[in-house]
């Protein structure tokens, strides 16, 4: 399994986190996916963005290529959520060649229907 490169350092932002996933006017369905799916809101962001960092050593990266800005990659993570529940969780993440950070890009809620990266 080849696991997504500096994932003992990644750089998930909170602020951009929640705009872009959890906020209910700004994210779409996003932030009802989240919620319904997981138990997770603005509200206790920490706790989702904690469990993904957790856990994103756990399962294979997939490499997506470079469009110039660095590195892509995706994480198909299984998550448990405050709810007790389980869902697949897309993530996107870049190694940004101007920082050498790697960081998040994107995260969904994934419908289990539909699981190939």
């Amino acid at each position: 399994m080849s696991i997504l490169p500096k994932a003992d350092d990644v750089l998930i932002l909170r602020e951009k986190f929640i705009y872009y996933s959890l906020h209910p006017l700004k994210s779409g369905g996003k932030s009802i996916a989240f919620r319904d799916a997981l138990g997770y809101t603005i509200e206790n962001a920490d706790l989702l963005i904690a469990n993904i960092r957790k856990n994103v050593k756990n399962f294979p990266a997939e490499y997506k290529g470079d469009k110039g800005y660095g590195e892509s990659y995706a994480v198909l993570m299984e998550l448990t959520g405050e709810n007790n529940k389980t869902a697949n969780v897309m993530t996107a993440w870049l190694n940004d060649k101007n920082t050498g950070i790697m960081r998040l890009t994107s995260a969904y809620i994934k419908k289990r229907k539909d699981i190939s990266l």
